[in-house]
């Protein structure tokens, strides 16, 4: 997957996999389509960090979860 294109595509690959690397229990909350592409980098940022990393704490995997939440667009 090239991800070096902002698109609303990648960004639903990266948080889909973002969701099953944190085995976010509320994942269907978390609807790529809740992003904007204007927060790509922040949300690439995320993905490289839990793509590369397989021993995340539990307050890791709460500070990523709570990051994401805060990219979401505002309803």
């Amino acid at each position: 997957m090239d991800l070096s294109h902002k698109t609303p595509e990648n960004i639903e690959f990266m948080i889909e996999e973002i969701k099953t690397k944190l085995r976010m229990a509320s994942g269907a909350a978390m609807q790529a389509s809740a992003f904007s592409v204007d927060q790509y980098e922040d949300i690439q940022d995320i993905y490289n960090l839990v793509r590369t990393n397989n021993n995340l704490s539990i307050s890791e995997v709460e500070a990523l979860v709570s990051e994401l939440g805060r990219l979401r667009r505002q309803a």
